[in-house]
């Protein structure tokens, strides 16, 4: 039997305690870790060093637990810290040379994980540089975004399929003019595999084909959501601006320069299986190197997308646990108090928001009764973001 038979004769999933335990740590400290990053995100600070805090603060937390295990437990950054600004839509992380600086009202989308084992929680926060409630579009744009997110929440779970969610996003977007960014995936994951096969379309296009997926107990997902103010089809607009990058385990070449050899066994030694930055490598022969590597489909970029200037884009990303009890979402933080210009009515829309994430529990066990005003634990029910209920923030 082969080692990857092996591993996938014993997949753990949720059904083992310890491995919820991890993917909870996990999530509190990417949950800190951009909380920190948001504190650090002010008018004129350079993006990469604010990056940097992220990742740091993730390896030092990280680096503080199971020190006494008895086999080393692999943990660390699952997704390096990327910062992109108004119109860029993902995977800003410049390199240490780079003098990009915040401006004042800049909208500010931030993504981020961490593991613990191979365990993985990812999260993404759209936050304004100001000071007082967001307005106009950009209150809108992540409005639309935080909004499918809720639907999103409530519509993976066992029994659903991936193109209810991705019909429903959509959706949402459109209730508040905006549009929901193409090629952007939301995936299963798996231990050590942050791109599970299963696929959530953010738009269902001719030119993008995966298999539809049905949701199921025990599985974990990272919903990815990003609307734009724009088109939603995004460009490239510079390969150079390219710096995350994941080994792709499954392919083989032989490097024919030395550099590429260098920084491919650099990369295959620190980052076997997980995205990394090309600022965490021996920066001076890295750029000829990693161009050979995905020339040969040794490693897949990430991008750096861009809508057309003057769009804005907002990004929610959080992770979510299916468990037998109902769905856990585990990373996520609370927004600026928003004031969109559209107020949401459709009833399909507003009925997908009142359902709720856990499960009833089966048997008739006594239900406490609490104060008058309380919240019923498990009541989940979310509302749309709209003109007349403008600081409604789902945490």
């Amino acid at each position: 039997m082969s080692s990857d038979e092996e591993r996938e004769e014993k997949e753990l999933d949720l059904t083992s305690p310890e491995v919820v335990t991890k993917y909870k740590s996990a999530a509190e400290i990417v949950n800190k870790a951009l909380q920190r990053v948001i504190a650090e995100c002010n008018p004129k600070a350079k993006i990469v060093d604010v990056c940097e805090i992220g990742d740091s603060f993730i390896r030092e937390q990280t680096g503080n637990m199971y020190k006494s295990a008895k086999k080393k437990i692999e943990r660390g950054v699952a997704f390096p810290t990327s910062i992109s600004v108004n119109n860029t839509v993902c995977h800003f992380s410049p390199l240490g040379t780079d003098e990009t600086v915040f401006e004042e009202g800049d909208i500010v989308k931030i993504d981020m994980g961490c593991h613990i084992d191979g365990f993985i929680a990812i999260v993404a926060h759209t936050h304004a540089l100001q000071t007082g409630p967001i307005t106009g579009r950009a209150a809108d744009v992540i409005a639309a975004a935080n909004t499918a997110a809720e639907v999103a929440l409530r519509l993976v779970k066992p029994g659903k399929k991936s193109k209810d969610v991705t019909e429903a996003i959509q959706k949402v977007a459109a209730a508040y003019d905006c549009k929901i960014v193409e090629g952007v995936l939301s995936h299963q994951m798996k231990q050590f595999v942050i791109d599970a096969n299963k696929v959530i379309l953010s738009i269902s296009n001719p030119e993008t084909r995966v298999e539809e997926a049905e949701f199921e107990e025990n599985e974990v997902y990272a919903i990815d959501i990003v609307a734009s103010t724009g088109e939603g089809k995004p460009k490239l607009l510079d390969e150079k601006q390219t710096t995350i990058y994941k080994r792709a385990v499954d392919k083989n070449y032989h490097l024919k320069m030395k550099a590429s050899r260098f920084i491919f066994s650099e990369i295959t030694q620190k980052f076997p299986l997980m995205p990394f930055t090309a600022r965490a490598l021996e920066e001076k022969r890295s750029r000829l190197g990693l161009f050979e590597c995905v020339n040969h489909d040794l490693l897949q970029p990430y991008p750096v997308l861009h809508e057309k200037p003057g769009d804005i884009v907002a990004h929610i990303k959080f992770t979510v646990l299916l468990m037998p009890n109902g769905s856990d979402r585990i990373t996520s933080h609370p927004l600026q108090e928003l004031q969109p210009t559209k107020q949401v009515d459709d009833p399909e829309i507003k009925a997908w928001l009142a359902l709720g994430t856990k499960t009833k529990k089966k048997g008739g066990g006594k239900k406490k009764k609490g104060k008058k005003g309380d919240k019923v634990e498990g009541s989940t029910e979310a509302e749309p973001m709209d003109a007349t209920n403008d600081a409604e923030t789902q945490g």
